[in-house]
């Protein structure tokens, strides 16, 4: 399959991949509060921590991503 270069879509593949990163990031961030009320729930304290921090680190990268692009475009 050929690669998409921004001939299609017009986007560069740089910019694109940020986008992606960004969107991925939020969307892990809002699977993990599942993750979260799942453990509240079994009352998995250990485990619930572990996934807001991981959380907590999706919000970072998204938030790093979404500079990158303002930088960028």
């Amino acid at each position: 399959m050929p690669q998409e270069t921004g001939h299609i879509t017009g986007t560069k593949d740089k910019d694109y991949d940020i986008t992606w990163f960004v969107e991925q990031c939020l969307s892990n961030a809002l699977r993990l509060d599942t993750f979260i009320e799942d453990a509240e729930r079994d009352g998995d304290v250990q485990l619930a921590d572990f996934f807001r921090r991981a959380q907590g680190e999706s919000r970072k990268g998204a938030e790093q991503g979404k500079e990158m692009l303002k930088q960028r475009l």
